[in-house]
């Protein structure tokens, strides 16, 4: 009897976790503000062309990213599933980091997992991502962050589809997406 209570028990616990590390403050009209800056062009890293590596403070990051980028990118936070609107997206593109512009992944790499975020089987080049272990949370993980600025995206888990038979599990919020002409 104890054996078919624990199991309800772990799933309540790993929701309520999942539930407790997902929260995001309200969108401000100064974060549109500072969204609309840095889509623009005006984030003086932002980028899709330059390959140098973005090494900024976190005082100087504050500055350029919205408040909800910033979270993810810099505190290494988690949007809550199911609300990017990239998740389902079928648009065809590249996606690139909201932070600094680098090219991350294509949108023919992308696939519906069901995980509540948007998923990729691999990225763009080698050197988009860069690869970290994550042990937080009691879990051991592998962290993917912007090779260009080291911006948190998400995590990387082995149980994709091929050819890779990888899960780029990212962040909506970090990603900016650009259609193809």
């Amino acid at each position: 009897m104890k054996q078919l209570l624990y199991i309800p028990f772990m799933a309540a616990c790993l929701l309520l976790q999942q539930c407790s590390f997902s929260q995001q403050p309200a969108k401000k009209e100064t974060d549109q503000k500072k969204t609309n800056m840095t889509e623009s062009g005006k984030n003086p890293v932002y980028s899709r062309q330059s390959t140098d590596k973005v090494t900024l403070s976190d005082e100087e990051w504050k500055k350029i990213l919205p408040d909800d980028v910033y979270s993810i990118a810099r505190l290494k936070g988690t949007e809550r599933p199911w609300s990017s609107p990239f998740e389902h997206s079928k648009d065809v593109g590249t996606f690139y980091c909201k932070a600094c512009g680098n090219p991350l992944f294509r949108s023919d790499a992308k696939f519906e997992s069901g995980c509540g975020w948007p998923s990729f089987y691999e990225p763009v080049s080698k050197t988009s991502i860069i690869y970290t272990p994550d042990n937080s949370h009691g879990m051991q993980r592998t962290e993917v962050q912007c090779g260009r600025c080291k911006a948190h995206l998400g995590h990387v888990f082995e149980d994709g589809p091929p050819p890779t038979g990888l899960r780029y599990c990212i962040n909506g919020v970090i990603l900016d997406f650009e259609k193809t002409k």
